[in-house]
């Protein structure tokens, strides 16, 4: 799925002639930005709301929007990279586990201490 993903985006930037436009930096800045936007539909529901307010329309469908914007951003950033995303995250998520290890983390929403 990831492949058919890439291949899709990079036919929708080649058939646009947006390739010109897509260095790494403005592509780092249109991911900021395309996570700026999925934040500001969040931004004055109060926590405990929400959940049941992803659930209702208009509102879940405009996040599910700003979510594939994100990942297309992310993705259109990792291919002109050449780094595969998945892997990214994979080893991401490694390296999370070590420094946040479940015993010092589990529970707690600050940063454990190391000792």
């Amino acid at each position: 799925m990831k492949n058919e993903l890439i291949e899709k985006l990079r036919s929708f930037v080649s058939e646009r002639d947006w390739q010109q436009f897509h260095d790494p930096k403005n592509l780092a800045m249109l991911l900021a930005s395309e996570v700026g936007e999925l934040v500001a539909e969040l931004r004055w529901i109060r926590n405990e709301d929400a959940d049941s307010k992803l659930q209702e329309e208009p509102i879940r469908e405009r996040v599910v929007d700003e979510i594939g914007d994100v990942v297309i951003a992310a993705f259109l950033l990792a291919d002109r990279m050449g780094v595969d995303p998945i892997e990214a995250a994979l080893r991401k998520l490694e390296k999370n586990g070590k420094k946040y290890p479940q015993d010092l983390a589990k529970g707690k929403a600050e940063r454990p201490l190391r000792t």
